[in-house]
């Protein structure tokens, strides 16, 4: 079984279809096994990551009045990557059609066939090859960073050289500490209970060593993360927001980033989740551009 042939079977997942209805739920769940495989967990025990499934389900699959995470746990066998076993031993008797309720019973667990485990170790690189592969054949390049996060992979090589993975927490927890607005410009939206537009901003940046912890992080909306991180502002170490001298624009540029100079950034409830000034200082120092505007 060479290399080409393992990625052609990820790369033709006999994925549900009808005309151009969306049905990812067989490359999420490869996504979150690539997650859990690159930070050592080889074994997915479907009780233990049925809820995560289902989240990744709702967030990024198409809206649906219940939600089957059994399904692709299932059904992914049948793609030749993917191999069930319960407290039994194998698991050739574990139907397409079976229930959540069963599989939590039998405790049935997943993890990749034996020829996808030898390619990854064989050749480490092919697991980011993998996740490549699925994000451009399910989902727009706009959401793959989130899916990324949300599972825990890490791609950038900086990752591969140091190590170090994402937490797959860290963005929960960042916008749930910043209870789900941006901290800048109070953006709050959502479709149904999904949060459109916002994310966590590591303050120092993870490629950097920056660790994911909230004192780490600032939930900004999509627009002022990309200027955070390109330096345009920065904080404080009171957390007032300072926009750079470099930084300008029309009109637009005073509504979106401007009339927040010298203002006070939203900070959590919690103390201790507030920006870190080492954290900070580290920003001003290696991100932020030119000087700050006179206040």
């Amino acid at each position: 079984m060479t290399s080409s042939d393992i990625l052609h079977r990820f790369a033709n997942l006999k994925v549900w279809q009808s005309g151009d209805l969306r049905a990812p739920h067989k490359p999420l769940l490869v996504l979150l096994a690539l997650g859990l495989y690159s930070r050592g967990i080889r074994v997915v025990s479907f009780s233990d990551y049925e809820a995560k499934l289902s989240e990744l389900l709702r967030e990024f699959a198409p809206q649906r009045r219940t939600l089957y995470p059994e399904m692709p746990f299932v059904r992914l066998r049948n793609d030749n990557v993917w191999q069930l076993s319960t407290n039994a031993g194998d698991a050739p008797d574990i139907r397409n059609d079976s229930t959540k309720t069963e599989l939590r019973k039998r405790g049935a667990t997943g993890q990749f066939s034996d020829e996808v485990r030898n390619l990854f170790e064989r050749d480490p690189n092919s697991l980011s090859e993998v996740a490549r592969l699925l994000l451009s054949a399910h989902f727009p390049e706009s959401i793959h960073g989130d899916i990324l996060d949300a599972v825990g992979l890490a791609l950038d090589d900086s990752a591969q050289r140091t190590g170090r993975r994402r937490d797959p927490n860290f963005r929960s927890e960042v916008l749930m500490a910043y209870q789900y607005r941006c901290a800048l410009c109070n953006l709050d939206l959502r479709i149904a209970n999904m949060t459109i537009g916002l994310e966590a901003a590591h303050i120092k940046w993870h490629q950097f060593e920056g660790p994911d912890v909230v004192a780490n992080g600032v939930a900004l909306c999509c627009m002022h993360h990309k200027l955070f991180d390109i330096g345009a502002f920065t904080l404080s170490d009171d957390r007032r927001v300072l926009v750079s001298d470099k930084a300008h624009g029309t009109q637009q540029f005073e509504e979106i980033l401007l009339r927040h100079h010298g203002g006070q950034m939203n900070s959590p409830v919690r103390t201790e989740h507030h920006p870190a000034r080492d954290f900070v200082a580290w920003h001003r120092a290696e991100v932020f551009k030119g000087h700050a505007r006179p206040v």
